[in-house]
């Protein structure tokens, strides 16, 4: 072999191995840029006290990370570690390695939806709510609805705080703050209250408040929103009329909701929120009530119903009466129905 030959293939030996190095290395960039590396959607949770390796763990786990040494490349060279923003991650199958590193790092999160819905009755339930939804402890809600100077920022105080929220659902971020909340809250409160509603209420001479108040007490009668106008009109005849409102759901709240049944023993208690004792309304709202509650109030049914009793069909409906001998007659029906059930049940037994 001639050394001109020996030279030649020496240079192609070399090219060879070069190009199979610039293709590893241009495979490797194609791998961690352009192609998708997901087989799953996930939503990744990035806690503030979490590691870059632990959130590796997690996403690999949880989106079916096809290549990790492609993400464990990517996080290496973006410093996740360093720059890592807590937030809730939307993983698409589409994702490249390095879109997700600079995702973590840049804090591009996906909104969280936070949604108050059904019953809420107490400070403590309302901030597990929240807290169950979003990054804020419980703890952290549940001082600020009880932190008189906080809540003064937004004109309310503990006892009427509840009239702030309005139960629905809210895209916010995950990360969001104890005082991002409130703030949002602040805001879709002051849209609800819009000049309509505002002027709605001043047609039944109440204020905002004082809808919320109502509200609150129509919220707690009934589970059926079809019967919410109906029980607004009966409790705005007995206000306007100056008679005690005799709301149970109200003697309920000064026992924190305790018994099972409100008894005569129970509509003793000696306090503001006690409507069997004193006339007129509540210092404040005794829970959240719903929006339909509140347009309730302020669209009430028109009628002369001054009473209303539990139906004998156990249905959860209502039965109005415009007299007092009426209501008695409803309400013996009621009692005879629910003797008989009472009797068949312990029959079953």
């Amino acid at each position: 072999m001639t050394l001109k030959r020996k030279i030649v293939l020496c240079v192609l030996a070399v090219m060879a191995v070069a190009a199979s190095v610039a293709g590893f290395f241009a495979w490797r960039w194609y791998s961690d840029n352009r192609k998708p590396n997901f087989t799953d959607r996930y939503v990744l949770y990035v806690y503030p006290d979490m590691t870059a390796a632990q959130v590796m763990d997690s996403l690999n786990s949880g989106a079916g990370t096809l290549r990790p040494r492609s993400v464990e490349r990517c996080f290496r060279k973006e410093d996740v570690a360093a720059k890592i923003k807590p937030g809730r991650y939307v993983i698409e199958p589409s994702f490249t390695s390095i879109y997700v590193a600079r995702m973590l790092n840049m804090g591009w999160q996906t909104p969280q939806k936070l949604t108050l819905s059904g019953t809420i009755r107490t400070r403590g339930r309302l901030a597990q709510k929240i807290s169950a939804q979003m990054m804020v402890d419980s703890a952290s809600v549940d001082a600020a609805l009880n932190d008189g100077e906080f809540l003064a920022r937004y004109g309310f105080t503990p006892e009427n705080v509840f009239a702030l929220f309005l139960p629905d659902t809210y895209q916010m971020y995950w990360t969001a703050s104890v005082e991002d909340i409130f703030d949002r809250m602040k805001k879709e409160y002051d849209v609800f209250w819009n000049e309509e509603r505002l002027s709605k209420a001043r047609a039944q001479k109440l204020s905002p408040m004082q809808v919320s108040i109502l509200a609150s007490i129509v919220s707690g009668e009934t589970l059926k929103s079809f019967e919410y106008p109906k029980i607004a009109g009966v409790y705005l005849n007995r206000y306007r009329k100056g008679m005690k409102l005799q709301a149970d759901p109200t003697v309920a709240f000064c026992f924190n909701y305790e018994p099972g049944r409100i008894l005569k023993k129970h509509l003793k208690v000696d306090s503001p929120y006690n409507t069997y004792k004193y006339a007129g309304l509540p210092p404040a709202p005794i829970n959240v009530p719903p929006k339909a509650c509140l347009d309730a109030v302020l669209e009430p049914d028109t009628h002369g119903y001054i009473f209303f009793c539990a139906s004998p069909d156990f249905d959860g409906t209502h039965r109005f009466a415009v007299t007092f001998s009426e209501h008695k007659k409803n309400a013996r029906e009621f009692q005879r129905a629910l003797t008989k059930r009472n009797k068949e049940k312990a029959a079953m037994k």
